[in-house]
């Protein structure tokens, strides 16, 4: 990585933690990297995304290949734009100036940091619930604790004061930094390993006729019924991590090598996720012999056990993992991306707090309250935007800059990334070129317009939002920058 000198840098793009990460801060290992990802991967939506495809229809093995389909796909996105930070030490935001401008990368920047949002909340909800549960074994009158909110906002005190306390929990993490989160990710992931292989030892031990229902096929008639619902299925999933496989370079600027973060992540990510899907997909098979229905969710499962002492650690280490999967994925992306709208009035901790007070105003408990609208609204819509900038910086930077990249040009208002008043308007049009085909779709699954207005194609493109806006925004933005290759 190439020196810098920051005294030359425009206090409107540059602070300490948007600054080239030195040569010999770059010290974490591959295993730093595989603990990063199982603290990431095993947690509440992770368990849910992959038992929600069985509660759509899809047999065991269909939706453990679907998961593991999807994580390998989005893997090579995630370690191309890794490089990035390896070589340059930059984060997300600084990477996104390449090719968007000094002041457009504010653009993807906040498509990024609003989903995270959406993401820290949900985590925070989830956490909540799991304080809630282990609250009502201590004081048994909190779960009929009267309403007092008001009822626009769908949730009762008791659980909301859960939520806002596991919130101000997460926001004390803002506070520690990234060596704290990179300390929490090493001391979690062998406990949540362990934790999974008793919930899958639980499944077997309760459910009898598992075996049996684990090799049953699926509800769907034909194949075009279970293409139906495979391809958004495995766009959702896509959609899961393509926030991480944008602003991966927040956590590889910090790698030794380009080594170290290729293995960590290939070892890390597709192999945990296939793991706790599967064990999302075992225990929701147990729970329909067991209680005659599906449960996807494992904190209204883990509910019902009788022995609340097992409750009890069993929420708490739920606890732990949400913790764990929110302090790396949802806290560091936005922390940076809002900083990144004003360096010299915004730093690390003031984008966390920003991005913990939307995590409470965006209702994170209406997201995640049925699986159709999880998968197909929450996970695909958000794929729909970020799958185009995905396009955008991988042609960027591999194609059209050839992985050059002058650093210190990143921090002046007036250099080569300027472009026209700080706007690349080829990238910002090639980013509307990709996220406007899956406009009606999307319009269409929140019920906005009828599905008669459009043909059935054009709605059906929806499905696709990731693949489709990448390749069509790397195509356009190509074109549009062919006479400018550097």
């Amino acid at each position: 990585m190439e020196k810098v000198n920051n005294s030359n840098f425009d206090s409107t793009l540059f602070n300490d933690d948007l600054a080239p990460v030195p040569k010999e801060k770059q010290t974490w290992t591959s295993w730093n990297y595989i603990t990063l990802w199982v603290g990431m991967c095993i947690c509440i939506p992770s368990y849910m995304i992959a038992s929600s495809l069985i509660d759509g229809g899809m047999s065991f093995f269909q939706a453990v290949f679907t998961v593991l389909l999807g994580n390998t796909i989005v893997l090579f996105p995630m370690i191309l734009n890794g490089h990035v930070g390896v070589k340059y030490g930059i984060p997300f935001p600084v990477y996104a100036r390449l090719s968007f401008g000094v002041k457009g990368a504010n653009i993807p920047a906040l498509l990024r940091a609003i989903v995270a949002c959406g993401w820290f909340g949900i985590q925070c909800w989830i956490g909540g619930s799991a304080l809630m549960t282990m609250l009502t074994i201590l004081w048994s009158g909190a779960a009929d604790f009267p309403t007092i909110l008001p009822e626009f906002m769908g949730v009762s005190l008791i659980p909301f004061l859960c939520f806002i306390l596991f919130w101000s929990i997460n926001v004390i993490l803002i506070f520690k930094g990234i060596e704290a989160i990179k300390v929490l990710e090493g001391f979690c992931a062998p406990i949540l390993f362990l934790s999974g292989v008793v919930l899958l030892s639980w499944a077997f031990i309760n459910a009898f006729g598992l075996d049996q229902m684990l090799l049953s096929p699926s509800k769907f008639k034909t194949t075009k019924e279970f293409l139906a619902f495979f391809f958004p299925a495995l766009t959702g999933i896509i959609g899961y991590w393509a926030t991480l496989s944008l602003n991966i370079p927040d956590f590889t600027r910090y790698a030794k090598n380009q080594k170290a973060q290729i293995i960590g992540q290939a070892v890390g990510l597709p192999p945990t996720m296939t793991f706790i899907a599967s064990i999302g997909v075992i225990v929701t098979m147990a729970t329909f012999l067991i209680y005659g229905k599906y449960i996807w969710n494992p904190v209204d499962l883990i509910s019902r056990f009788e022995n609340k002492f097992i409750v009890f650690i069993s929420m708490g280490i739920i606890c732990l993992a949400t913790i764990a999967m929110n302090a790396a994925a949802n806290i560091v992306a936005p922390a940076n991306d809002f900083s990144n709208l004003c360096p010299s009035k915004i730093d690390f901790k003031k984008g966390g707090l920003i991005t913990a007070v939307i995590g409470i105003l965006i209702m994170p408990w209406k997201l995640i309250q049925d699986p159709n609208g999880y998968i197909f609204t929450w996970l695909i819509g958000y794929s729909a935007l970020l799958g185009p900038v995905t396009g955008i910086l991988l042609t960027d930077y591999f194609l059209v800059k050839k992985t050059k990249v002058d650093v210190d040009d990143l921090y002046r208002i007036d250099g080569k990334y300027t472009y026209k008043n700080g706007y690349n308007y080829k990238a910002l049009i090639a980013l509307a070129f990709g996220i406007v085909p899956n406009i009606p779709g999307f319009l269409m699954q929140i019920n906005v317009i009828n599905k008669e207005l459009f043909p059935l194609f054009v709605t059906d493109l929806y499905h696709y939002a990731w693949f489709i806006g990448l390749s069509l925004s790397s195509l356009c933005y190509y074109v549009a920058m062919r006479g400018e290759k550097k």
